[in-house]
């Protein structure tokens, strides 16, 4: 599994987890739900600040993003 493909995965396990659809994680990260649709359909290729924007609204560490 690449990192795009880590990063989706996780990224929407630990959004669920917390209950949030996209348009709320969206919202949190200062981010269009549309862009989160695609970086957890991994046809989107974010950068490292927005990874870092995601992780500061889901409370977790970029590091747990990408494990």
């Amino acid at each position: 599994m690449d990192v795009r493909e880590r990063l989706a995965v996780n990224m929407k396990r630990l959004r669920k987890a917390r209950g949030w659809s996209q348009e709320a994680l969206a919202d949190a990260a200062g981010l269009d739900r549309t862009y989160i649709s695609g970086i957890e359909r991994v046809v989107r290729n974010p950068t490292i600040s927005v990874v870092e924007r995601v992780a500061q609204a889901l409370n977790c560490t970029m590091g747990e993003l990408l494990d």
